[in-house]
């Protein structure tokens, strides 16, 4: 009897293992059912969060052995209690260990970030770097962890984007699915860190995909609340910022001065954007003509930010303690003003230092005190008609982050879940619409569409613009042995003219060519060098191009629409 139970358990054991190789065989081959797909984006969400969890407790650790405190709440005040050499050597300390990791894990030296996310999600089929993201963050938290002045958003997010990564290529997973995933983990891993469910789901739509198509909603909201509850088992449900209830609009004829605080918030916004681009030229320039190795770069920036820290320590750090006490009120009008344009500079010389870390918190402070030192003016001109100068200040919060994040929807609803704060809908909105509209036309659209440009990727416009350079000629060209191929004398005659592309051309080269030159087809060739001939490969057909575009755009428009 028990030689019969022990085979039927060995048969069981043989049949459950067989029967797992086979469905992780067809999952690889034909793509996850909607209940598998749900349920991988519930493990995203979940791994994810704690991703994002471990990365907020490793700044916190690190910050403790730094400077003697674990709450990021407090840095600033402890910061002020320390020798002033700690205070100006720690960041360019932590910037040098920042520089040795991306120079050695990554070939340009640069921090990976929000706006390679949303590359890869349009050209990458959702997928992201993973060893230069695993750098970026390593270096994020060290940068945030020594008083770098930047935030932790982006280096969470693009650190999601390598899970999903992960996944997508364990699974064999497709442009669309990819693109999914990737939305699952981003939202979860913003929801993660700020408690903001509702704001995570929409950043990962309305920022990331750029769409809010059916299909993507229910598992990026089934992420987005995983994200959640891993945060809310830590720390509970407790809000990052707490008002001062008496933060009410007064009268309804107050609402122009919102109005103006937007436009305000639109060309700070903008400044910030800006700034942080100036400094990564005037970086790189410096860099060149003293002949610094890029390893130092960040210990620079960190001396740069140190100095400054030894009068203004508010910069150090995500700057929660700041920003929680424009909120409050807790500043004067002088200090509100100063603050915010020191923290810009730091801002600036730490992400055009190539530190590391994410724009968001910066501009939340940047943004409260901006709305605070706004509010001290209008409530001083028109006392009668005015509510609490913090009112301004949590506005002043939300439109300066839409101004630089370009996403006016998913910005108001974190200022609202950040604080708790869901009375003064009215005045945020307003000055939310209109630094967004004044914002992304001071800027290409935000800062992260700003970063691509200047990379050379042209992403703002739509897919009509991207997706052309997401074609090489050498994988649509007819070879020489296609039933339909080019004839091989004319191939020459045009490449006598020098009408011809090099097999790594894409279509975004090749398409002007074809309007400049009036062609049916233009020979495809590899360049040897100077002093060889080319060797031709084949002919890329001028409908050829055109019936892979058209299929591209059809496949994002049901992508969009779906």
């Amino acid at each position: 009897m028990q030689a019969r139970t022990n085979s039927f358990l060995r048969e069981l054991r043989r049949g459950a293992g067989e029967g797992l190789r086979n469905g992780w065989t067809v999952l690889r081959l034909r793509g996850p059912s909607q209940f598998q797909f749900w349920l991988i984006a519930l493990l995203i969400g979940i791994a994810a969060g704690f991703a994002a969890l471990l990365f907020r407790k490793g700044i916190a650790e690190l910050q403790y052995l730094a400077y003697g405190s674990e709450d990021v709440a407090r840095i600033h005040s402890l910061a002020e209690t320390l020798p002033w050499y700690w205070i100006l050597l720690l960041p360019a300390a932590g910037g040098l260990v920042v520089g040795l990791i991306l120079h050695w894990f990554t070939p340009d030296g640069r921090v990976r970030s929000v706006a390679d996310v949303i590359e890869g999600a349009a050209m990458y089929k959702g997928r992201v770097e993973t060893r230069e993201g695993l750098a970026s963050a390593a270096a994020s938290l060290i940068t945030l962890g020594t008083g770098g002045s930047s935030g932790r958003e982006g280096p969470v997010v693009h650190l999601a984007g390598v899970i999903s990564t992960w996944v997508s290529d364990r699974i064999n997973a497709n442009g669309i699915t990819g693109r999914d995933l990737l939305g699952c983990a981003v939202a979860a891993a913003v929801s993660a860190s700020f408690n903001a469910p509702i704001a995570g789901a929409l950043f990962a739509l309305e920022v990331v995909l750029r769409h809010f198509a059916v299909h993507a909603f229910a598992p990026i909201v089934i992420a987005s609340v995983a994200g959640t509850v891993i945060n809310r088992l830590e720390f509970g449900d407790v809000t990052e910022f707490v008002l001062d209830r008496s933060s009410a609009l007064a009268f309804y004829v107050e609402l122009p001065a919102f109005l103006i605080l937007g436009l305000l918030c639109g060309v700070v916004g903008a400044a910030l954007s800006r700034g942080i681009f100036l400094a990564e030229d005037v970086a790189a320039h410096v860099q060149m003509q003293l002949h610094l190795p890029r390893w130092l770069r960040p210990a620079a920036a960190g001396l740069m930010l140190g100095a400054i820290a030894i009068w203004f320590p508010h910069v150090i750090g995500v700057g929660y303690e700041t920003t929680s006490a424009a909120l409050t009120g807790q500043l004067l009008w002088h200090e509100a003003l100063v603050y915010a344009v020191i923290k810009v500079a730091a801002v600036a010389i730490t992400i055009g230092g190539r530190m590391g870390g994410g724009v968001f918190s910066p501009s939340l402070m940047v943004g409260a005190l901006t709305g605070l030192t706004f509010g001290y003016a209008a409530t001083a001109i028109f006392p009668e008609v005015s509510g609490a100068q913090t009112l301004y200040a949590l506005a002043g919060m939300g439109a300066v982050a839409a101004a630089v994040l370009g996403a006016p929807v998913s910005t108001t609803l974190i200022v609202f879940e950040l604080t708790g704060d869901w009375q003064t809908g009215l005045a945020v909105m307003v000055a939310v619409s209109m630094s967004t509209a004044l914002g992304s036309r001071l800027v290409q659209r935000s800062f992260f569409m700003s970063q691509l440009v200047r990379r050379g990727v042209q992403l703002a416009a739509g897919p009509q613009d991207y997706l052309l350079a997401m074609f090489q000629v050498r994988n649509l060209m007819r070879g020489p042995d296609h039933a339909r191929a080019a004839g091989a004398d004319r191939c020459w005659s045009l490449i006598e003219q020098g009408i011809y592309l090099d097999a790594t051309t894409t279509l975004e080269a090749a398409m002007p060519v074809f309007e400049r030159t009036l062609v049916p087809f233009i020979p495809v060739v590899t360049l040897k060098g100077d002093d060889q001939p080319p060797e031709l490969l084949g002919a890329l057909f001028h409908v050829d191009a055109l019936k892979a575009y058209n299929r591209a755009l059809t496949a994002i428009s049901k992508e969009e629409h779906g």
